[in-house]
């Protein structure tokens, strides 16, 4: 469970609010009393998220590039937060191979820029890089990759994802050493998670968007990938993580100081192909897809993450499964297509899932007394 009297009021500077995971973690923020300051560009898509959930309404919103060191200097100084969340970033594989200077532009560059600005802030704050899974040296393996395991990337998108983490580690080795918390008060943790799907996502190039357009228009969709491997996970899981996350740095920043991945149950890391025919089922009448036999740049088949240490040290864990997280996302797009309040359902779906974290304390607290209950006649029989 997240802790709300922490975020009470808590100064919150994210940036990239504009986009998908930006925009559900900004709602869910206000939701939690947080005093949130946004920094982007333009919403990356049309439809977005952020206009169709209102989320201007929740939070204080700048326009602003990350390239821009002056500007994302003077707004974080203008903000004084007591924690920032960098999100800004290109995320999509297929646009880096269009796009490569651009991409690394953001996403290396981007991040200088935000450490930057966070050590010429000069006040203690937590910071959490989010990056991607794919920042992992992926020779795809079958075991899921950890926090220890090599940056790398074979796409400019994934590269510059895995150099944003060594930035990361630069910049906390050399200006905020969890060693000398005391002394400069800033805590700066990543945070890499992959594949997270829910409502209001329209990227382009991207699997469950692709779908739900092709099935509003009753077209088949045309699926470049089918066989390959991903660990989906509904969008609030990662950003539960990244929450708690903030809570545990700002405890005890020098022991949660490092990169942690945040991925579904093993079971939940499905094919393309089994994503699709799901959704193809649950959306029923004019739903459809097939294979793009044309022509495609490289994209990795398998990949996996070990959430060993989020679960043992943060007791993060994911508390919904994929097959519900599709039929929450088909209520998504369904309410979209029906002209409802779509800020309302975003908000309802939160309330939703903090319940499930709820009951899943509740449920674990419940099995932990039982364990001690059972034990305590095995202690007393050696004690005696």
């Amino acid at each position: 469970m997240l802790n709300r009297s922490f975020w009470k009021n808590r100064k919150v500077f994210v940036t990239g609010h504009t986009g998908f995971k930006g925009a559900w973690l900004s709602l869910w923020l206000e939701a939690l009393g947080a005093d949130v300051t946004g920094y982007a560009l333009d919403p990356p898509t049309e439809p977005n998220l952020f206009e169709q959930a209102r989320v201007a309404e929740c939070v204080h919103s700048i326009h602003g590039d990350v390239r821009d060191l002056a500007h994302l200097q003077a707004a974080m100084a203008a903000c004084a937060p007591d924690v920032v969340i960098h999100m800004a970033a290109q995320s999509v594989v297929r646009t880096s191979y269009e796009h490569p200077v651009d991409t690394y532009a953001t996403n290396v560059m981007g991040t200088v820029h935000l450490m930057e600005a966070v050590r010429q802030l000069a006040r203690p704050c937590v910071v959490v890089n989010v990056t991607s899974d794919k920042c992992y040296d992926n020779r795809e393996w079958v075991w899921g990759y950890r926090e220890s395991d090599a940056m790398g990337g074979h796409d400019p998108y994934s590269n510059s994802k895995g150099c944003s983490e060594l930035v990361t580690n630069a910049y906390r080795d050399s200006y905020f050493p969890p060693e000398t918390l005391s002394r400069h008060g800033v805590a700066v943790a990543s945070a890499r998670a992959g594949n997270a799907i829910g409502g209001g996502d329209w990227t382009a190039n991207q699997l469950i968007p692709d779908l739900i357009r092709a099935f509003i228009d009753r077209r088949p969709c045309r699926i470049r990938n089918p066989a390959a491997i991903r660990p989906w996970q509904f969008v609030l899981m990662p950003l539960h993580g990244y929450l708690l996350l903030c809570e545990r740095l700002a405890e005890d920043g020098a022991r949660f100081a490092s990169g942690w991945n945040f991925g579904p149950a093993e079971a939940d890391a499905r094919p393309v192909s089994w994503i699709a025919d799901k959704l193809v089922s649950s959306w029923g009448e004019g739903a459809s897809w097939a294979q793009d036999g044309t022509p495609h740049p490289a994209e990795a088949q398998l990949l996996r993450l070990d959430t060993s240490k989020a679960r043992t040290l943060l007791n993060w864990h994911p508390v919904l499964q994929l097959d519900q997280s599709l039929l929450w996302i088909v209520e998504w797009y369904e309410a979209f297509q029906a002209g409802k309040d779509l800020q309302s359902l975003t908000r309802r779906q939160i309330e939703r899932y903090e319940y499930l974290l709820q009951d899943d304390a509740e449920t674990c607290a419940l099995a932990a007394r039982r364990m001690k209950a059972a034990a305590a006649p095995l202690l007393s029989a050696a004690e005696g």
